[in-house]
């Protein structure tokens, strides 16, 4: 019996080390990247083609909610809402794009209202996201107040029906998909050669 108490007691004292990679870039690439891309889209300097498409699907789709399970893992509830949030807004937003281009479905195209509700309500989630980067770093505060004002300004521009505001919404994304992409490689930099390289 006093053997099997020890066992307990011994058990009790193993600490558990979580050697497990930041996922944190991961997710904040795949958002930026595909972010960037598309928006060079919505700033006019090419049409929307099988590129973007592919990256919604695969790096700022699948490879966010990788990231955000990694993140539940780590029990960064935080970190897991938004990446998880933020993949399947990807797949949700190439969903929109392309399941109106089967005959089959093609009496389902969003309307520039209901579009425009949609990313209004992606505006929404942002703030409230942004608000509780404010604990956290500059860096990522910085990228959750850019991609909030774009989801308000495409909004606006699909409500609207506005080329301008869709145009200066398409700099400004390009902004916050960079604002994301320096936030990761600060991350990695920083813990490659252990010290703070890039200020976040």
């Amino acid at each position: 019996m006093s053997q099997n108490i020890k066992d307990v007691m011994s058990i009790r004292d193993i600490k558990i080390t979580d050697l497990s990679a930041n996922p944190a870039p991961l997710g904040l690439m795949g958002f930026g990247m595909t972010t960037v891309l598309l928006n060079i889209h919505n700033a006019g300097f090419f049409p929307m083609n099988a590129m973007i498409l592919s990256m919604g699907i695969f790096y700022g789709g699948l490879a966010q909610v990788i990231a955000g399970i990694e993140e539940w893992k780590k029990g960064n509830t935080f970190g897991a809402t938004a990446f998880t949030s933020f993949g399947f807004f990807w797949l949700s937003l190439v969903g929109n794009i392309l399941i109106p281009k089967s005959p089959d479905y093609a009496g389902l195209a969003t309307s520039s209202v209901a579009f425009a509700a949609y990313l209004f309500m992606w505006g929404v989630f942002t703030t409230f996201m942004f608000i509780a980067t404010l604990k956290g770093s500059k860096a990522l505060s910085v990228v959750f107040l850019a991609l909030a004002v774009l989801f308000f300004l495409l909004a606006a521009g699909n409500y609207l029906g506005s080329t301008g505001i869709l145009t200066i919404a398409g700099y400004e994304g390009i902004f916050t998909g960079l604002a994301a992409i320096y936030t990761a490689l600060g991350q990695v930099l920083n813990e490659a050669y252990g010290k703070k390289m890039v200020p976040l």
